[in-house]
């Protein structure tokens, strides 16, 4: 696709400096996907953050000549939520000994619609907002970004390694058709998780979330955008493709699991410890935490993509308008997709690699002299369908609904009104 050169990382370099997140022992921390928020609170930061937005929309056409003149600056700024690459910043590591930039990296966020809210007001003046590159996920606050022209159009002829090793699903989002403004950092699946210690049969359906048998012990997340996703797919209907009418029907299926005591909480992200002590039996759960505690505390917890479908989730690269050093922000996205390079962060992250050869690397330095331990996880890793999921999985997988922002109080407060209540 493109005959630049691209300078690679020396194999040992990339090998030496891949380090284990944490041994097979130690206490389980927080994990990326951990850190989110109330969704009923992100949903108000945003309206109050949206607040006198309007007028303030960049034109398309103030980009379409954005790349012309842009050059290496040889330094740029990383936003990106904390637990989302180990502390000793390995990748950036290698990413300055291959090509010299250094990368100033920030764990600035923390919550998605506050982060929103921070930089809103800068970027409607046209001001630096201090990164050049940040991550955000599919959501809310995305699609505000990119209806109000605060993102950058990317460049796809400096982005070789994303078009050959990403996965084909990766290429083909809802929310940003084409990968025009976002390339994909990690993903995860909402499905269902149970505790066979409690629950003595095979789940496999969504309805398993509204069964009596359960009453009680059933965990729900409270965020608007992930429960709405489970509503809509327990009455059939594909998230991406819903309407109003879709989502008040699935609203009302939720309404009845509540009112028919079924549920014990909704959860924010909590759901983890009360599913492996049993206060909780079945629950919504993120994929990657639950082979996070499965690992590291050597609980038996059984994580399922129902056959009505779950979600797919994805955090994304992205550069605000007003970033100082785009090429070297390209550069550096394009970097994370060299498969050894989306090994070792996968290593580390537990969750979903945009770059599907990461398992046969991740496999390979299983097989290559890695310490037992290390080498024993490695294997594991490669060989779980909660890092890499199969095409099997993956066609079972939804993208979220896709809103307009005149929707999206609407949409929220619908579901609000079934979590909050």
């Amino acid at each position: 696709m493109n005959d630049r050169p691209r300078p690679r990382p020396h194999p040992a370099l990339l090998r030496g400096l891949t380090r284990a997140r944490r041994s097979p022992l130690a206490l389980p921390g927080p994990t990326r996907r951990r850190t989110l928020q109330a969704g009923g609170a992100a949903a108000a930061v945003l309206a109050l953050s949206a607040c006198g937005v309007g007028g303030q929309q960049r034109d398309p056409a103030e980009s379409e000549d954005f790349w012309a003149d842009k050059e290496r600056t040889g330094d740029l700024r990383w936003a990106n939520w904390p637990l989302y690459m180990d502390a000793e910043r390995t990748q950036i590591t290698q990413f300055t000994e291959a090509t010299g930039i250094a990368v100033e990296y920030k764990e600035d966020v923390q919550e998605a619609a506050s982060f929103f809210g921070q930089i809103q007001p800068k970027l409607a003046a046209g001001d630096d907002i201090g990164y050049d590159l940040m991550v955000l996920p599919n959501g809310f606050e995305l699609a505000r970004l990119i209806e109000l022209g605060y993102l950058v159009p990317l460049d796809h002829t400096r982005l070789p390694n994303f078009a050959e090793y990403a996965g084909e699903i990766y290429k083909n989002s809802t929310y940003d058709p084409g990968n025009r403004y976002t390339v994909p950092y990690a993903s995860g699946i909402t499905g269902i998780a149970y505790n066979p210690e409690y629950v003595d049969r095979e789940i496999t359906s969504l309805q398993d979330l509204w069964d009596p048998a359960f009453e009680g012990k059933v965990g729900m997340f409270a965020d608007p955008q992930e429960i709405a996703n489970f509503g809509l797919l327990a009455n059939g209907v594909v998230p991406a493709e819903s309407t109003r009418e879709d989502w008040e029907a699935a609203a009302e299926k939720l309404r009845e699991q509540r009112d028919a005591g079924v549920v014990r909480a909704y959860y924010d992200q909590d759901f983890i410890q009360p599913l492996t002590n049993g206060d909780l039996w079945i629950t919504m759960a993120w994929s990657g935490d639950i082979y996070q505690q499965n690992s590291e505390e050597g609980t038996n917890l059984e994580f399922v993509i129902p056959e009505e479908g779950a979600t797919l989730w994805t955090d994304n690269l992205m550069l605000p308008f007003t970033t100082q050093a785009p090429v070297d922000a390209v550069e550096l996205m394009d970097f994370l997709y060299e498969p050894e390079i989306a090994a070792g962060l996968t290593e580390y992250i537990s969750y979903i690699s945009p770059v599907p050869h990461a398992q046969e690397v991740l496999a390979e330095w299983a097989e290559g002299g890695s310490d037992g331990d290390r080498a024993d996880a490695l294997s594991a890793m490669s060989g779980s369908a909660l890092v890499f999921p199969t095409e099997g999985d993956y066609q079972n997988l939804h993208n979220f609904v896709v809103l307009d922002t005149d929707q999206q109080d609407e949409f929220s407060g619908l579901f609000q009104a079934v979590t909050q209540s």
